[in-house]
């Protein structure tokens, strides 16, 4: 857990809505859009983010395509770091490195440019949410590929029912998995 206060904590809960049965029934699907929209939620997220960033010695953020995009960009800014997207396959011009990984049902891709990614960087990646936790994983072996170091993985939130943790666990290799709200 973070340093977080419990009044940031409780703001950034309360603008998260969920929307029942989306994308499709039985789902409860977590709507941060509502905390987007929020000047103050959303800024009580970038500067907790950016904290986290700057406290574990990140020289870049990573975001993760798309929401983490959106977190990732201004908290990159807050903490006077480069931003380097990861995206989905395909999605990138130029050379790119790849990395593929298991879903339920299935295999995708992700893509960064390595030139954006030197052996003297430490990685900071930032997601809106940790849930199976593929995708986090196959961007830290990307990341490492591209030469660079692990400074760790932050989320807004984690879905605790989900195996994200676990998952991430070894690929982690150590460095911090800090999550903000757990549900």
């Amino acid at each position: 857990m973070t340093s977080t206060t419990e009044s940031t904590r409780e703001l950034l809960l309360s603008r998260i809505r969920d929307v029942q049965d989306y994308p499709k029934p039985g789902v409860l699907f977590k709507d941060i859009t509502p905390l987007l929209a929020d000047p103050a939620a959303f800024a009580a997220l970038t500067d907790t983010l950016a904290e986290l960033c700057v406290r574990h010695g990140a020289t870049k953020v990573v975001g993760l395509e798309a929401r983490g995009f959106i977190l990732a960009a201004p908290v990159a800014v807050r903490a006077g770091l480069g931003f380097v997207p990861v995206r989905k396959a395909g999605k990138l011009p130029g050379a790119t490195l790849s990395q593929a990984y298991a879903l339920e049902y299935g295999t995708a891709e992700i893509e960064v440019h390595a030139e954006d990614l030197s052996a003297d960087d430490r990685i900071m990646v930032i997601d809106d949410v940790l849930a199976t936790g593929g995708t986090a994983e196959a961007s830290l072996e990307l990341i490492r590929r591209a030469g660079a170091e692990v400074a760790g993985v932050a989320v807004l939130m984690e879905l605790g029912f989900l195996p994200g943790r676990a998952r991430l666990e070894e690929g982690l290799r150590g460095a911090p998995l800090e999550v903000l709200i757990t549900v």
